[in-house]
């Protein structure tokens, strides 16, 4: 068995399997203390590596593709401090993590583990039912249905209809995307016969997300909902082609389609100052109406006023 104990966290292999468990440091992400205990199964791993700084080294999982609903949801957008397949490791503890290291590429290497995508999850995704507060709603799952529900501050679009009840067999997919400069996140679902997207701040099936704490739990749920969708392997794409004592009769060609009319021009985007100056006026906003803590809005408005 290998095992580092860190203050980020502590990673254990016993041949089969690898555990990782949060650390109780301030500097661990709220999802991955929400998230808990993983046990990530061998055969989930496509490889590990560990990177040596001067202040500190960082060992890193890599999953196989389609194995974590978690890591397909969010796909590939986990900010650092919440990636549970990192672990921050100390100076004193490097020759420990290259321990680790080789132990788990050698058990890759005699049980023959390939490292190429899967066709079904091999982890479970988060326990169910659970409910995340964050933007300008609350999401709720209970392992059949979503419900959503508004809170004020959401536009009046949304609110106008109420909260929102989605059953799982008419949810084809789902996405949580985190806020990244003056583009806000979104938690967002996608409905069987729902029309064309709409911008998640009108979207009556999507949490629109201002970049603040709770937001990367809304991760959670998107992935407890990923592990019960049919995993996107498994899904024939539109270019299957169907067995030969299943195909029918040929059929003449049909005739040629008008050419499509052409996409109208995109408004001229939003002058970056205009776009900066509403968003403090947002900032104000929700300070203001006591969303926004007072170390929140001074740390927004800072982010906000490095890029005028």
């Amino acid at each position: 068995m290998a095992e580092i104990i860190q203050k980020d966290g502590t990673w254990v292999f016993d041949g089969d399997s690898l555990r990782l468990t949060p650390g109780r440091d301030k500097n661990v992400g709220l999802l991955r203390r929400e998230l808990g205990e993983l046990t990530v199964p061998l055969t989930a791993l496509a490889g590990i590596s560990f990177e040596q700084g001067r202040k500190s080294g960082r060992l890193r999982l890599r999953l196989r593709d389609g194995a974590d609903p978690l890591l397909h949801a969010a796909g590939g957008r986990l900010a650092e401090p919440h990636d549970p397949y990192q672990l921050v490791v100390e100076p004193d503890r490097y020759g420990v993590a290259e321990y680790l290291v080789d132990e788990v590429r050698n058990a890759l290497l005699l049980e023959g583990v390939p490292s190429g995508p899967v066709d079904a999850y091999l982890l479970p995704g988060p326990s169910v039912p659970l409910s995340v507060s964050a933007g300008d709603g609350t999401a709720s799952f209970d392992g059949e249905r979503v419900r959503l529900e508004w809170k004020w501050q959401a536009e009046d679009s949304k609110s106008a209809g109420g909260p929102r009840t989605l059953a799982l067999a008419d949810i084809v997919a789902v996405e949580w995307r985190p806020s990244a400069g003056l583009e806000n996140g979104h938690l967002r679902f996608t409905v069987r016969g729902a029309p064309a997207k709409t911008p998640p701040k009108y979207d009556p099936n999507a949490v629109e997300l201002w970049g603040f704490k709770k937001d990367p739990l809304m991760a959670l749920v998107a992935a407890a909902v990923q592990a019960r969708l049919p995993h996107p392997a498994a899904q024939p794409g539109p270019g299957d082609a169907r067995p030969a004592e299943d195909a029918p009769a040929a059929a003449p060609a049909p005739s040629p389609l008008p050419a499509p009319a052409p996409a109208p021009a995109p408004a001229p985007a939003e002058d970056d100052h205009d776009a900066l100056l509403r968003r403090l006026r947002e900032l104000g906003e929700l300070h203001r109406s006591g969303v926004l803590t007072e170390e929140e809005f001074t740390l927004a408005k800072q982010a906000v006023l490095k890029r005028m």
